[in-house]
């Protein structure tokens, strides 16, 4: 069958095996691999493509949970959806997330996903107290930060390619009410957006939106978005269902003029410098869950995700020189989120360090190709990096440069027998084994 990724670029020919145990999943990886592990394809680009996919619809199953403590024990084909319909009525609430709740726990151990606030609560990983992984030799190794160290920094962030995740503990945070105070500041600018980061350094989520076809002294434009678990009221998630985008709209529409009008009203829309309300955790967490298969709206050649990370010493400059770019090219993003990250972990292939972080959706066409190798460029220069999970074009050449312990990483692999066993397009385009 034809799979893809979120972005819905690149597709892949594969074939799918769906198993139903741990038992089968040794089954089958040892009559198939190389193969992938595949969740619920919110994964942009090729990272969970291959020929072989093992996908895990099927197991997403709860296998544990202490009420004292938050720990909860799960197959990895639980949603984060699952978790959330769960035990926010419980008083629990995810300890990281990324903007969607349609991933699994083993695609967010695999892509070790941040949110809002990596600042204060780190990576997904950080929150993971043991998993279980099927090698590649059919055997099966608990692994934590205290056992089997290597494995477990090289599987969270490790895309899959050390082993099949079965199951996972993590650590939830408890929550008194399902309902998010936020506040929104109007930033003229990207300097004033950075220095309303810094300002607000302490709050517990924080997120911009920025307009990145803005030029001149409105360079960088933004909404920031800062968030606090309300401390009173209701513990509930929200049934409605999503709109639903039911056909492909023609590429045609997605363009300069059209990206440009949208970002204009969308700044606009907020009048006051500073604006306070009270709203719950889905449209704060997960605005675009509202919308079914938005995917769709950027026609039947799908798009492409570009997120990079800066340093903290060469944000400002960097930042400002890929906005400059964009807003030459005409080439720009509804999608464009900008937050800032806490220090890097020690997994080896983990995205996040200490600086920003910017994530703009492209339409795929031949320009825009030529325009993200210009700014994979600029990224380089400045010492950045880009995300794996949203990956779908970088050269086998800048991933090698930007994560310095690629090597480690495959020495881990081959101690743990992943070598001929687990591969992606990804993996296989990026010079892995």
């Amino acid at each position: 069958m034809e799979l893809h990724g979120w972005g819905r670029y690149p597709r892949q020919q594969a074939t799918l095996a769906l198993p139903l145990s741990n038992t089968q999943c040794a089954t089958t990886l040892a009559a198939s691999a190389p193969l992938i592990a595949h969740g619920l394809g919110r994964s942009y680009g090729d990272s969970a493509l291959a020929a072989t996919v093992l996908g895990t619809p099927y197991l997403d199953h709860f296998v544990a949970f202490d009420d004292s403590t938050g720990a909860l024990t799960c197959q990895a084909g639980v949603s984060l959806d699952a978790i959330l319909r769960t035990f926010v009525p419980r008083g629990w609430f995810l300890p990281v997330t990324p903007g969607t709740r349609f991933v699994t726990v083993g695609g967010a151990i695999a892509s070790d996903v941040h949110g809002k606030n990596h600042h204060a609560a780190g990576t997904f990983g950080a929150h993971v107290q043991h998993l279980e992984l099927l090698l590649g030799n059919g055997a099966v190794v608990r692994a934590s930060p205290t056992e089997h160290a290597d494995l477990f920094a090289a599987t969270c962030g490790g895309m899959g390619l050390t082993g099949i995740i079965l199951q996972a503990s993590l650590a939830l945070k408890r929550i008194a009410s399902s309902d998010i105070l936020q506040t929104t500041v109007k930033a003229p600018n990207l300097q004033a957006a950075l220095d309303a980061f810094a300002e607000h350094a302490d709050s517990t989520y924080s997120v911009a939106w920025i307009d990145c076809l803005a030029k001149g002294a409105s360079l960088g434009r933004s909404l920031l978005m800062l968030g606090e678990h309300a401390t009173d009221g209701p513990l509930q998630v929200q049934t409605r269902p999503p709109t639903p985008v039911p056909f492909d709209l023609p590429a045609v529409l997605l363009n300069h003029a059209s990206v440009q009008a949208f970002n204009a009203l969308y700044y606009g829309r907020i009048r006051p410098p500073v604006s306070q309300q009270r709203l719950p955790f889905e449209p704060f967490f997960y605005p675009l869950d509202a919308v079914g298969q938005w995917n769709r709206l950027y026609g039947k050649p799908g798009f492409v995700q570009y997120q990079f990370v800066l340093p903290q010493a060469a944000g400002v400059a960097g930042l400002r020189e890929v906005l400059a770019a964009i807003a030459a090219s005409g080439r720009g993003s509804f999608l464009a989120v900008l937050k800032v990250f806490g220090p890097a972990n020690a997994n080896f292939l983990s995205f996040p360090q200490a600086g920003f972080t910017l994530a703009l959706d492209f339409k795929a066409e031949p320009a825009v190709f030529t325009l993200l190798d210009e700014l994979d460029a600029i990224v380089l220069h400045h010492g950045g990096r880009l995300y794996m999970a949203k990956d779908a074009r970088m050269s086998a050449a800048t991933f090698k440069a930007s994560y310095p312990t690629w090597q480690a990483f495959e020495d881990v692999r081959a101690r743990w027998h992943a070598h001929g066993k687990f591969a992606s397009s990804q993996s296989i385009r990026l010079g892995l084994q």
